[in-house]
């Protein structure tokens, strides 16, 4: 048999196209994510803070919560977020189903306020309005960029410039 003109078998064909694509995902996601990083880097570097301090978990959050609200309300967000993480793991041994669901909801609800008064503050400190808040909510990585790579500035806390 001749080697060139042997056809592979169509699940090869098949496995081949869906890893090509696969990888076309990844390596796509890869480059937004280290586009991602350098935004977060000039976004804290437009605030005076080291850029080091974007890439690092946890901290990054705390820092962005120090140059644009304060940090008290990081520390809230984080215990809000911690118990919904609990209760969502309870779903199985929770004794009241209908209490259950309550209690998801509101910590569901306090969840997506203190987001939104994040991301208010956020463009606040940034120079933006209630316009880039609403963008944020629903594109905050194109928004992030904007901010890391457009003109905006730093003006302080909630858009108050610093003494």
């Amino acid at each position: 048999m001749d080697p060139v003109s042997t056809p592979l078998p169509e699940d090869l064909v098949g496995g081949l196209a869906v890893g090509s694509i696969l990888g076309f995902i990844a390596a796509c996601a890869l480059v937004f994510w280290i586009f991602q990083i350098i935004a977060y880097w000039k976004m804290f570097t437009k605030a005076g803070e080291p850029g080091w301090k974007s890439i690092i978990p946890f901290y990054n959050q705390y820092v962005m919560y120090k140059l644009t609200w304060k940090t008290s309300w990081f520390w809230i967000s984080l215990i809000v977020a911690v118990v919904y993480g609990v209760f969502t793991s309870l779903n199985q041994n929770f004794p009241d189903v209908m209490l259950y669901a309550v209690l998801l909801l509101v910590f569901a609800i306090i969840i997506l306020v203190l987001t939104i008064i994040s991301y208010h503050k956020i463009s606040k400190s940034y120079g933006h309005g209630a316009g880039y808040t609403v963008g944020m909510l629903f594109l905050w990585p194109i928004f992030v960029l904007i901010l890391g790579y457009g003109k905006s500035r730093y003006i302080g806390p909630e858009g108050i410039a610093k003494s």
